[in-house]
């Protein structure tokens, strides 16, 4: 893989005719020390946000040992690509010839469920020839909480009610040595206080339940920094995170567990484009909604932006994008404010796109195709710098 100082200079270099994914390690390393020091519990990546194995072996190497895999193609991947991880299989609803796959030839033992169906599955793929029920099954019990808190919603789909709750936990706990509670808040969680209302959940379904629990695991949902979007310090959301869990009537010795994706990996990449064409206010490029910018188009994503020319000297306005193939929907309203004169043959940075970007790409229309490169700069935003002005936040639950 090629480096360069910035995106600028690929630009100069290559003048590429397709996308271009540029990919900045130490961004990554920082963001998984960052986490692994100081959250005051057990990291496990979701692969689901960035599956790179690139990327994959950046985050072992900066101490990352978990690994939240939500399919068989992904317990593969990680399993070829860190045979030393520990890989939790963390989607509800699997089938069972991957839970037997993933338990028998890949060591997989941690498995999350949200019903009496599930469990029964898991049960059944992990035992042995003769029939014997596995004696070190890990199993998470999955609940649902509110994403009220969240820039997407992860509500809906996944996760028990809490009326269920409590008897899932008890026929849960009677199959495993290991039970742990798991949640979700959503993608994007704008402040702590969105793990306190589900943790207070958590707690409901224990005390209903009356079975001992070795692991809480608080999921995913810690944010990044995005045009508007700006969340208090992670120091906050774990403070809190602590403070809530240690109050839990839980094992002593219970582990506290997180699954950060988006917050791990979105300072890891940025991407080129060439404006193609220019209608007024809007921008023809070459990468769009069935590319690394589906976010942009389907859920309205503001991603950071900067223009890679050197001689436009008007100021910023207003753009949409409208990306490469002959689709009506690959279209990005925006706003990306850019130069009021770039025009056709330009260049684009657009930032933040090492969470999920790389990830969706597709070969929609016969586009996708996009050159990986290393870049030495800065992201164009970043939690882990330490030069982040903070942001006044009305919703942070007081830490004392």
């Amino acid at each position: 893989m090629h480096t360069f100082p910035d995106a600028k200079s690929v630009i100069r270099a290559l003048a590429p005719d397709e996308p271009v994914i540029l990919n900045r390690p130490h961004a990554a390393q920082r963001a998984a020390r960052f986490f692994v020091e100081k959250f005051p519990g057990k990291v496990l990546y979701a692969v689901k946000a960035n599956p790179s194995p690139d990327l994959l072996q950046i985050l072992r190497a900066s101490g990352v040992t978990h690994y939240d895999v939500a399919s068989i193609a992904e317990v593969r991947l990680v399993r070829d690509a860190l045979p030393d991880a520990v890989l939790c299989f963390m989607h509800p609803v699997k089938t069972p010839r991957a839970i037997a796959e993933a338990y028998h030839q890949h060591g997989v033992r941690t498995f999350s469920l949200d019903t009496e169906e599930e469990l029964a599955k898991i049960v059944e793929a992990c035992s042995d020839a003769q029939g014997n029920p596995a004696k070190d099954l890990k199993l998470c019990v999955r609940i649902r909480v509110s994403s009220d808190y969240s820039e997407l919603s992860l509500a809906s789909k996944f996760g028990c009610d809490l009326t269920e709750a409590p008897a899932l936990l008890q026929l849960a706990r009677q199959h495993c040595d290991w039970l742990g509670v798991c949640f979700h808040v959503g993608s994007q969680a704008m402040t702590p206080f969105a793990y306190v209302q589900a943790i207070e959940r958590v707690r409901a379904a224990i005390a209903d339940a009356s079975v001992v629990i070795d692991m809480i695991d608080v999921g995913g949902g810690f944010p990044s920094v995005y045009p508007g979007m700006e969340p208090p310090p992670l120091e906050d959301y774990f403070a809190i995170i602590h403070k809530h869990f240690e109050a839990l009537p839980i094992a002593y010795n219970a582990e506290l567990w997180c699954e950060p994706g988006r917050a791990l990996c979105a300072e890891y990449s940025s991407l080129t484009v060439r404006v193609d064409k220019r209608r007024g206010e809007e921008l023809y490029i070459n990468d769009g909604a069935y590319g690394a910018l589906y976010d942009a188009a389907h859920v309205g994503w503001k991603f950071p932006v900067r223009a890679l020319e050197d001689d436009l000297i008007k100021p910023d306005m207003p753009f949409a994008f409208y990306g490469p193939t002959c689709d009506d929907a690959d279209y990005m309203e925006g706003p990306f404010n850019l130069p009021e004169d770039i025009q056709a043959g330009d260049y684009i940075e657009v930032g933040m796109l090492g969470a999920y970007g790389a990830a969706m790409k597709t070969g929609f229309n016969g586009f996708g195709n996009a050159e990986q490169i290393v870049v030495e700069d800065e992201p164009m935003a970043s939690l882990y710098r330490g030069d982040r002005e903070l942001p006044v936040s009305d919703n942070v639950v007081s830490l004392r």
